[in-house]
């Protein structure tokens, strides 16, 4: 068969790729084309996405990889963060910047939210962890503060479902970005209409679901002048929340094997084929999202290298200039054992200096006080693997399974000795890879719309042949 090139845009937290994904019709190749850095920014005191910026970078990926590949590209697809959204107008205008879901807009406002539809009832009709910038809470507080924004918006459009807008004019809520929300069943695959109802939010604001693998529309005759496309080319739903597509691309084994999505947040959990719905994972605050093929991603978030990556922020400030490796280094080199946090502890949220905020957290919770990078570093690294083990404690209850290997992909995977602290002290194998999961599995899903392959096991095999993985062993003398 001709070669069949396919555009992956994943656009993180922290930064964004463009991968350009080649299939043979026996194996696939991937080579990064693009990249960009993405962060929040402060206006008025609000913290908000750049989605222009985001657009901007996004064209440049399909500009560079038409001339990389002499115009022969088949289609793109795009997958970012879960739950923040733009809201346009009746005329199709964006309204306003996105909110960054680390804005502090949402502070207080699930408890006004629990007094009118009940914690309870919102979790048994969603299944959604509550994390405080979910979209129903973020809506609830554009209802509060804005309430002139809801009154005149037409569609509520998630961040690859906007950027999918600005290509093509089509708009659509891809399922497994709505199952984020908060607002969305993930038994009955609609938008839950009571929760809307209950807190007065217009229910006309989200958009009709489209599912991985379908075609949104071609480029606008705009974009596709200024970007060079001059063939057939398509934007294709993929796994827009970009979990989703990473967990698309684990190579899962057996159910005795969990996976880790890794990056600023950590994302571990179980693919199941019904969501897990009752008290107790309610009272445990795990999440059933939506992954491709309507299977069920039983999960946990948990925050991740965030802590890492705003550590490095301020030693770069401080003039220390150090890559992560010297980081990982220190670490390496310091005492175990020491310190220990709870890194979904509020105070972490989005602290003006991470390093202090650890130091004055550790002060409180009368332990010693981590001074050097690698003392402050290792005591991250070792909380994270301390919170993947209860995570992983918590699964093996809920399915009655004892947990033997983790699959742990994404950019986390770089941190060798996170991926071998994790190793050991859950006492679990560790399968790292690959690093580039969610642009793997958004490529996977596009193959899956052209009917290259014929289901997610098949392109999680074809993935196998394609990647190397690295194994990590509990170590013996921990």
């Amino acid at each position: 068969m001709a070669q069949l090139n396919l555009l992956a845009c994943d656009v993180g937290a922290s930064n964004g790729k463009t991968i350009l994904a080649s299939f043979d019709g026996e194996s696939l190749s991937f080579e990064e084309i693009h990249k960009f850095a993405n962060g929040g920014e402060y206006l008025n005191g609000n913290f908000h996405w750049d989605i222009i910026h985001l657009f901007q970078e996004i064209k440049t990926g399909i500009k560079k990889a038409v001339k990389i590949t002499d115009g022969a590209l088949a289609s793109l697809g795009i997958d970012s963060w879960g739950v923040d959204y733009g809201l346009l107008d009746k005329q199709g205008r964006l309204m306003s910047l996105p909110f960054h879901y680390r804005d502090k807009r949402t502070g207080g406002i699930p408890e006004e939210v629990f007094e009118k539809a009940g914690r309870e009832e919102i979790y048994l009709e969603t299944g959604i962890q509550f994390m405080n910038f979910n979209t129903i809470f973020q809506l609830y507080a554009d209802k509060k503060t804005r309430p002139w924004i809801l009154e005149n918006g037409d569609s509520l459009l998630f961040i690859p479902d906007l950027i999918n807008y600005f290509l093509t004019g089509k708009k659509y809520n891809e399922q497994t970005i709505a199952s984020t929300s908060q607002l969305y069943n993930p038994v009955k695959l609609k938008w839950a209409d009571r929760l809307f109802e209950k807190l007065d939010i217009p229910r006309g604001l989200v958009e009709e679901i489209i599912y991985p693998g379908n075609i949104i529309g071609d480029l606008l005759p705009e974009i596709r002048e200024e970007c060079g496309v001059k063939g057939e080319f398509s934007v294709m739903a993929v796994g827009s929340h970009d979990t989703a597509s990473a967990v698309a691309a684990t190579p899962l084994n057996d159910e005795k094997s969990v996976y880790i999505s890794s990056g600023t947040w950590l994302l571990l959990g179980m693919e199941l084929n019904k969501p897990i719905i009752n008290d107790r994972s309610l009272e445990e605050n795990f999440t059933n999202e939506l992954g491709v093929d309507n299977r069920i991603r039983f999960l946990k978030n948990i925050t991740g290298l965030w802590l890492i990556q705003e550590c490095k922020r301020i030693w770069d400030r401080e003039g220390r200039n150090l890559s992560y490796s010297d980081i990982s280094e220190a670490a390496r080199m310091a005492k175990p054992f020491l310190y220990r946090l709870d890194p979904d502890d509020p105070v972490f949220t989005n602290p003006a200096n991470m390093p202090d905020t650890i130091r004055e957290y550790c002060r409180k919770s009368g332990q010693a006080v981590p001074e050097s990078i690698g003392e402050v570093a290792r005591g991250i690294y070792e909380s994270l693997a301390f919170s993947c083990d209860q995570v992983i404690n918590s699964l093996e209850r809920f399915t009655d399974t004892e947990i033997e290997t983790i699959n742990m992909v994404g950019g986390g995977i770089k941190a060798e000795l996170l991926c071998q602290y994790i190793a050991d002290i859950t006492g679990c194998r560790v399968l790292a890879g690959p690093v580039e999961a969610t642009a793997c599995g958004n490529a996977l899903v596009q193959l899956m719309g052209f009917g290259e392959i014929k289901d997610l096991q098949e392109g999680r095999e074809l993935l196998k042949k394609s990647i190397d993985l690295k194994e990590y062993l509990p170590s013996k003398n921990i």
